[in-house]
């Protein structure tokens, strides 16, 4: 039997925001969302989802692909 911290995603220590962290989760459980998907799902604005989308991007947490986002 898994232990509850085994089925939680890990949450990196670097991401301080809420909503980074929303993000993030989203990403780790979506198939390759695009944007649009990810501010449908977890309504942010978009100046929000880009600005944080970009934060993790820079800290090499995700990445930008031909379909959309992912984890990495």
């Amino acid at each position: 039997m898994m232990s509850t911290s085994e089925l939680r995603p890990a949450v990196p220590d670097e991401i301080a925001s809420p909503q980074a962290k929303l993000v993030y989760l989203t990403l780790r459980i979506s198939d390759e969302p695009k944007a649009s998907d990810l501010h449908r799902t977890l309504g942010l604005s978009k100046l929000t989802l880009f600005a944080v989308l970009e934060s993790l991007t820079t800290k090499d947490l995700v990445e930008r692909t031909e379909g959309g986002y992912v984890c990495t």
